[in-house]
């Protein structure tokens, strides 16, 4: 199925993105696998816009979607089976079943780790988010969030100015600027290093049920989620919970018991969060295979060349995330961004070639091949 399929699915009416993605896990052959699984009033439409395409409504919101898409090279409709289609959201319950990109693929390599917090910071946490994004951004992490006044914006620009990548998840379509306030930051987003994601149609407007949902993605993209600052009611919270039902790392920083953008955190940790002083706690939470090797200005790992190949750096997209220690190979799906065959038939020529095998827990780097 290709962007125009996976529109028309995601255009139906009387079906969610859960019910679209349960129906998408037994992979039924399109169509007549989903005209079967669907149900009645989406399957209509679905019918009629298969068999008279003139009459469906469908056909002409299909050819608006798709002239937007072709209307500039950075557009891009992500859906499964697309090469980019990040792999952690199948992971989560309900993913999108389209993801509407804007801006730079590459800023969906992984790691990804999402930093979110209050709208309206103390000058520390401010300092703190900026602290943090730059320098996961140094050691070639991607900061996810939602482009939020506060905290998430002024994680994602400092990401972005320390040479990083950043994608932000939006409320509204991906060519809506909101908050108004944040216009530099989404045309900064647009350029080399930056990504504008969104499950809704360009053009849409920022609605206040839309930014609870979005917040799945966020999470869901991302290996774990940093709490910076948050009051007892913040809507960060919510990305907190979501972690935890995503089985996502979460983290917290600590704050003053007299500062209220504390409370929230304090909260989280006496929850079982993680307290997180520095970056080290969290990478040392994540584990090894979630560490890349620290880069400060480049967003993209050079090629590795045939030389350097047969002198034992690390080649291809899976042998730098093993080690010693067993990687299952769900993670391995989510760092490289391969499909789960892909990945298979990946640790297999590499077992073949003597550069790693399998172990209890998944699978590991052999000793002759060192660490990048």
């Amino acid at each position: 199925m290709q962007a125009r399929e996976w529109l028309a699915l995601a255009r139906l009416p009387g079906v969610g993105s859960r019910q679209l993605s349960l129906l998408a896990e037994s992979t039924p052959d399109w169509p007549h696998g989903w005209l079967a699984a669907l149900p009645g009033e989406a399957a209509s439409a679905l019918r009629l816009w298969l068999d008279h395409p003139a009459k469906s409504p469908l056909s002409a919101r299909l050819d608006a979607d798709m002239a937007w898409l072709e209307a500039a090279p950075a557009r891009e409709l992500l859906y499964r089976g697309h090469p980019d289609w990040p792999a952690l959201l199948d992971e989560i319950p309900d993913p999108p079943p389209v993801l509407w990109a804007m801006g730079d693929l590459a800023a969906l390599e992984p790691p990804r780790l999402a930093m979110v917090g209050s709208r309206q910071p103390t000058r520390e946490g401010q300092s703190n988010a900026v602290a943090f994004a730059s320098e996961l951004a140094r050691r070639g992490w991607r900061v996810v969030s939602g482009m939020a006044l506060g905290i998430d914006g002024a994680a994602q620009q400092a990401a972005l100015e320390a040479g990083g990548s950043s994608v932000a998840v939006l409320g509204c379509g991906v060519d809506v600027v909101y908050p108004p306030r944040h216009h530099r930051l989404h045309e900064r987003l647009q350029a080399p290093g930056g990504l504008l994601l969104s499950e809704h149609p360009p053009g849409t407007r920022a609605r206040a049920g839309f930014f609870p949902r979005r917040n799945r993605i966020v999470t869901g993209l991302s290996l774990g989620v940093l709490v910076v600052e948050a009051a007892e009611k913040s809507g960060s919270l919510i990305s907190a919970r979501l972690a935890g039902e995503q089985n996502r790392e979460l983290f917290a920083l600590p704050g003053s018991l007299h500062n209220p953008q504390s409370r929230g955190c304090l909260q989280l940790i006496r929850d079982g969060a993680v307290l997180v002083r520095d970056v080290d706690d969290m990478l040392a939470e994540l584990g090894h295979w979630a560490q890349p090797a620290p880069h400060a200005t480049s967003t993209t790992a050079p090629p590795v060349t045939r030389a350097e190949d047969e002198a034992g750096a690390p080649s291809g997209p899976l042998l730098r995330w093993l080690s010693s220690s067993p990687t299952p190979v769900d993670t391995l799906v989510g760092l490289s961004g391969l499909g789960i065959a892909e990945c298979q038939r990946g640790l297999l020529e590499l077992e073949l070639e003597g550069q790693a095998t399998q172990a209890a827990g998944g699978w590991v780097r052999l000793p002759h091949h060192p660490s990048a």
